[in-house]
């Protein structure tokens, strides 16, 4: 039967595989993503037992890689990676190359070319999103300045990865000696290559941006729910597929900007819900296929090149990426999340190391070791992040650095002396300037009600004192931010950001300052909402609650006019 039904014993074998490990790994509060993995070096044929058709997972593993690149467009929003470009870009940049280098350094160590030592570097650098959403999504920190940072750093990190995606076949294939190495002939290569990239990126953007809608358009009149699943996966597998046939392109590429294409449809929100099943299956059998080809003998063989690998993913690339985001002057506690953020690897990495070794550039050994780091990095993630608040909490009582560090001398983290006196006395505080809280602050002008913006932003904060609105760069959770915002003489603190994680923290404080200041809060679920009631005394907003509320007043008003 296996011989007869190799594709269904594939599919089988991996998902139910893929189901038990990944229940226990969830069990044992590690990403589910680590059975995954596990499942794949089971069935795969490095160790005894059944071994799955290697070939068929593969071509499935494409399959997955399509959809999860076609996510990862289709939830990219270039607005929320220009909230925090300024930190995100240059961050991302600098430490793809200095881990790239640590990688580089490493390979060449072993005696690597350098070809395989550079792709082996970089993919070490980059670290997966899919593992850092899941993790900022289980602490509630997702919607956080620090999160946001962290998120809009990986995709950063992604778009640079889907660059060298296009660029690593024509400079592979030169540093390896297999075609010419004439200067020349290899900006040729890649100049053809851009070319060919823009060619479909402009066919995209001008035709399917018009196209892909207009598709999905029809295909809603027609109220078929299984009809508009199958034309979004059949538009992003087909896209994928032409962007390869046509203009060399690769699967990855495709994908991705069929997703980006869509998401500015209206549809962009139910093509990712009804999507998201299928996605989730295929990425499962990308992560297993990936597991397949590991070998576990690496561990008893090269105890120290997977110690050295683990090295650069969790304490080198760490380690860059909070020195940057120290001297990008952003506080202690960013600078903790974002280096716990990128103390991992994932499907990138995988998709990288395998182009590597399709093109013959790495030895079959630095797949094996790419693996091995990315399963126990990515089983170590959880624990990193749990780290990070008694982290901060040791340096803070041991270092007077880190005191500085966490508390930055920094000019927009305090008001002006030349701020007008109606902004110290009787004002708002007003905490955060997202999309709620720019709409608070709007209304508070037109009512020439003074206020105060304390942001974790300081691109924010700059625009603000820029149009002559006082605000304090810094974490309204500290008592000394706060102070700074003349909370002690304040009428009213209005917490609007969408990181409840602080609320409490806020509230006590400047209560501790000003027990007479009132209170009102923004909340996302009504279970919440009741507990701030209690604790805080003060008033609590919910997101649903409002919404019915205006909707409800619109319909009374029509229906008795």
């Amino acid at each position: 039967m296996d011989h007869n039904l190799p594709l269904i014993t594939t599919i089988a074998a991996g998902l139910g595989l893929a189901l038990v490990l990944g229940f226990v790994a969830a069990r044992l509060r590690l990403p589910a993503l680590v059975g995954y993995l596990l499942a794949g070096v089971v069935i795969g044929p490095f160790t005894p037992g059944f071994v799955a058709d290697t070939k068929l997972a593969s071509e499935l593993a494409e399959i997955g890689v399509m959809l999860l690149m076609f996510g990862v467009g289709l939830h990219f929003s270039l607005g929320d990676l220009l909230a925090v470009r300024r930190i995100a870009i240059p961050g991302a940049i600098v430490q793809i190359l200095a881990a790239t280098a640590m990688g580089v350094a490493v390979a060449t160590f072993w005696g690597w070319s350098l070809a395989a030592s550079l792709v082996f570097g970089i993919a070490l650098s980059v670290a997966s999103t899919v593992v850092l959403l899941r993790a900022l999504e289980s602490l509630g920190q997702l919607e956080s300045f620090n999160g946001r940072i962290a998120v809009g750093w990986l995709v950063v990190e992604d778009l640079a990865m889907v660059i060298v995606l296009v660029l690593l076949p024509p400079i592979a294939t030169a540093l390896t000696g297999s075609t010419s190495t004439d200067p020349e002939q290899i900006a040729r290569s890649i100049a053809t290559t851009l070319l060919q990239v823009v060619a479909f990126v402009a066919l995209m953007l001008v035709v399917g941006r018009r196209l892909f809608p207009w598709l999905l358009w029809q295909v809603q009149k027609l109220g078929s729910r299984e009809l508009f699943t199958l034309c979004v996966v059949a538009a992003a597998v087909s896209i994928a597929y032409g962007a390869t046939h046509l203009f060399g392109v690769s699967f990855a590429l495709g994908a991705f900007f069929a997703g980006m294409v869509l998401r500015e449809s209206q549809f962009s929100h139910r093509a990712a819900e009804e999507t998201l099943p299928l996605r989730d299956a295929f990425a499962v059998l990308f992560f297993v296929s990936v597991g397949m080809l590991f070998d576990p003998r690496v561990l008893v063989d090269e105890p120290l090149r997977v110690l050295a690998v683990l090295g650069v993913i969790v304490l080198g690339k760490s380690l860059a990426a909070a020195a940057l985001v120290l001297l990008l002057r952003y506080p202690l506690h960013t600078a903790l999340t974002v280096s716990a953020s990128l103390a991992q690897i994932g499907e990138f990495s995988f998709i990288l190391i395998g182009l590597g070794g399709s093109l013959g550039v790495v030895p079959p050994q630095a797949q094996s070791l790419v693996v091995a780091g990315a399963l126990i990095s990515i089983a170590l993630n959880p624990l990193v992040f749990r780290g990070i608040e008694p982290l901060q909490r040791w340096l803070l009582a041991r270092s007077q650095l880190a005191r500085n560090l966490a508390a930055r001398d920094d000019p927009l983290a305090e008001l002006p002396l030349s701020t007008d006196p109606k902004y110290l006395s009787r004002q708002v505080v007003l905490v955060g300037h997202g999309r709620v809280g720019r709409k608070l602050g709007e209304a508070l002008q037109a009512h020439h009600i003074p206020f105060v913006v304390v942001e974790q932003n300081r691109a924010v904060v700059e625009e603000l004192r820029s149009a002559g609105i006082p605000a304090v760069f810094g974490d309204a959770a500290l008592p000394e931010v706060l102070v700074q915002a003349h909370v002690a003489r304040a009428r009213m603190l209005v917490i609007a950001t969408p990181d409840t994680l602080g609320v409490r923290q806020m509230a006590a404080h400047a209560r501790l300052l000003n027990p007479g200041i009132e209170l009102a809060v923004r909340s996302h679920n009504e279970e919440e909402a009741q507990r701030l009631e209690q604790e805080l005394a003060g008033s609590v907003f919910v997101g649903e609650h409002e919404l019915a509320r205006a909707m409800t007043r619109h319909v009374l008003e029509r229906c008795a006019a």
